[in-house]
This record gives structure tokens, C-alpha cells and sequence, in this order.
């Protein structure tokens, strides 16, 4: 029996699990974390205490008493060589293995889940590529490397899950990304840790890391029955990419078809990578990667397509992995097996 009341008891149980001195280990990059984190804290209490020591031993030491004259004490190159090498192979030690954590977290493997993550005054908006959207919070299968694509819609905010030991900036204007791989399922914390205006505190929201199974199951009674490729394809012919964008020789502008994390040629003699944030430019500001070979007549889509259109954009632009001709007559858009029609089109264009 308890020496203190229920309530009480019940009272402490509750602030030792919201108010822990230090968050959960629940994904897999998070033991490495605090295992460097401990080792900074353990070469910094070994020196304080060192050098504590040292200042109160030599005060009682050489105090007034015992040596009430100064005198002269000449160097120790010995002493000056091992107090500069011991620090000096701690730093790299440190230096070393801080790097390889470095990489280890901002190297995301092929395999991993994407999901996009927009920050917003104040909130977040989670988009899956099945089409699941989510409003601060976020869904996650155990033993999944996920990698979350973000970028900020008015100013600098920052995403931080303390259980997963990841924070990360995210920029208005570009794509910045993180990635994880939750090992414990439950409900853990999600924080914007950049102030970001008024309501920064309420910037909040939870990660819910499921099994494989519920996560299964959360994601078909989640879906808006609608993917981000299938929106993305709606916008690309509602806004008529296909009448230069059409694989044909002579077409305006390059062919999308499998271009996706290819080298391209720009006009510039340079060379780029296809990736979301060169998508995303090429949409926003075009002139930015002109194409060799075409000329730079693309007009600007700035302000006429939100952050989730131009996500829904890039994603259909990713799957495109087939060759694909857009046949236009005076009523109908016919498309190839190649590409997945999703809406009826009407003169040409597609309704969004």
C-alpha cells in the first residue's frame, strides 16, 4: 500500500511520464544519438572535475602560508604536450563520430517511405502519398525507414520528434528532408522548435508509430481515394503541361516520361539532377534549369499553384516511368496505357 494518497501517487505517475528528464529511444537512429550525446557529457564532467581539482589542490597548495614568496617554475614540455594531445584526440574522436552520425542521419536508403510535410503558421500538414492527409500528427509503421520531404508555406518553422533524436529546419521555398526508422510503437511528441510568431507554442502535435498490420489498416480507412499522383496528374492537364510537355520530337518542352533522378543537360552547358527540389524550381521558376535544346518559353506558375499542388505535381511527374503521347481533338484528351487517366476531359482540358 502507497504512503501517499491515490490521487497524489496517480499525480506523480503522470508527471513522470509528461515531464521526463529524457524522451524515449523509438527509432533506430536514436541509441547512436545518445550514446555520443552521454560521451559529451562524460569527457565534459571528467574535465570539470580535472580541472576543479587541479585549481583547488594547487590553491591549498602554493596558498600564502606555504609559500609566501613567488618563485619562478619553468615549463614542462612534457605537461604542455599531454594536455594538448589528450584534448586535441578528443576533439577528433568527437569530431569523427559526430560526423558519421551526421550522414548516417541525412542519408536516407533507397527503400524508405516519403512523406510530404508542410509547415504552416501554425500547424503541420502531413501528406502520404496514398492520399492520407493529417493535421499535426503524423502515422508510421514500426521498421520502416520513413523520410519526410518538407518545406515551410510563410517562414522559417523546425520539426522535431524528441523520441526518434530528429530535428529538422524547414525553409520557405525549399525542400529540406530527415529520416527515421520508428522501432517502438505508441504516441510521442512532434514540436515546431524555431519561433516562428504568436501562436509558436501551439505548434504542436503526436506521432503515432503503429505495427505493419495497423498501420495497414489505418491507411485504407485514411484515404481521401484520391493519391498525390492521381491530384498531381489532374493539375499537369488542367493546366495544360501536356500541350508541350507530350513526348512528341518536336515538342516544346522536354519529355517527363522516366526523367525522374536523371542527369539532364541545361542550356548553360551544366548538368542537374531530377530531383524534387529541381521539379519544384522548374515549375516556380523555370528559367532557373532551361533545357538544352529548347528555348526558354515556359511560363511562371509562382503564386497560381499552392505547396500541395506542387507536391501533388512532383509526385505525378516521379511516376511517370513510361513514354506517353497526348492526342488532343476538338472534345476529347486521349492518353496512352502509359499513363493513368483519372477524370473525364472536356476540350482539351481536365478539371481540377
Amino acid at each position: 500500500m502507497h504512503l501517499i494518497s491515490p490521487v497524489l501517487w496517480q499525480f506523480l505517475v503522470n508527471w513522470l511520464e509528461h515531464f521526463a528528464l529524457f524522451p524515449p529511444e523509438a527509432s533506430g537512429i536514436a541509441p547512436y544519438a545518445d550514446a555520443l550525446y552521454f560521451f559529451l557529457i562524460l569527457i565534459s564532467l571528467v574535465g570539470m572535475v580535472l580541472v576543479v581539482a587541479l585549481v583547488g589542490g594547487l590553491s591549498i597548495l602554493y596558498r600564502q602560508e606555504k609559500n609566501p614568496v613567488a618563485t619562478q617554475i619553468e615549463g614542462s614540455t612534457l605537461l604542455e604536450a599531454t594536455w594538448t594531445i589528450i584534448p586535441l584526440a578528443l576533439f577528433m574522436v568527437t569530431f569523427v563520430w559526430g560526423a558519421l552520425l551526421y550522414f548516417r542521419i541525412y542519408d536516407p536508403p533507397a527503400n524508405a517511405m516519403n512523406i510530404y510535410v508542410v509547415g504552416k503558421q501554425w500547424m503541420w500538414k502531413a501528406e502520404h502519398p496514398g492520399g492520407q492527409h493529417e493535421i499535426n500528427a503524423l502515422h508510421v509503421p514500426t521498421g520502416q525507414p520513413v523520410r519526410l520531404t518538407m518545406i515551410s508555406q510563410d517562414v522559417f518553422h523546425s520539426y522535431s520528434i524528441p523520441a526518434f533524436r530528429v530535428k529538422r529546419e524547414v525553409i520557405p521555398g525549399r525542400y529540406t528532408t530527415v529520416w527515421f526508422t520508428p522501432t517502438k510503437p505508441g504516441t510521442y511528441h512532434l514540436f515546431c522548435t524555431q519561433y516562428c510568431g504568436t501562436l509558436h507554442s501551439q505548434m504542436i502535435g503526436e506521432v503515432t508509430v503503429l505495427t505493419p498490420d495497423d498501420y495497414q489498416k489505418w491507411t485504407a480507412g485514411s484515404t481521401s481515394g484520391m493519391s498525390l499522383a492521381q491530384n498531381g496528374e489532374r493539375l499537369f492537364a488542367s493546366l495544360g503541361c501536356a500541350s508541350c510537355h507530350n513526348g512528341a520530337a518536336d515538342a516544346r518542352g522536354p519529355n517527363l516520361a522516366a526523367s525522374y533522378a536523371g542527369r539532364v543537360q541545361l542550356s548553360n552547358g551544366s548538368s542537374a539532377t531530377v530531383d524534387d527540389a529541381f521539379l519544384r524550381d522548374a515549375i516556380l521558376n523555370p528559367t532557373m534549369h532551361t533545357m538544352a535544346g529548347y528555348a526558354p518559353i515556359m511560363p511562371t506558375y509562382q503564386g497560381q499553384i499552392s505547396e500541395e499542388g506542387l507536391i501533388d505535381l512532383v509526385e505525378y511527374i516521379k511516376q511517370l516511368n513510361t513514354n506517353y503521347r497526348v492526342q488532343q481533338t476538338a472534345n476529347t484528351t486521349q492518353v496512352p496505357s502509359g499513363v493513368q487517366q483519372t477524370a473525364p476531359a472536356a476540350s482539351g482540358m481536365v478539371k481540377p
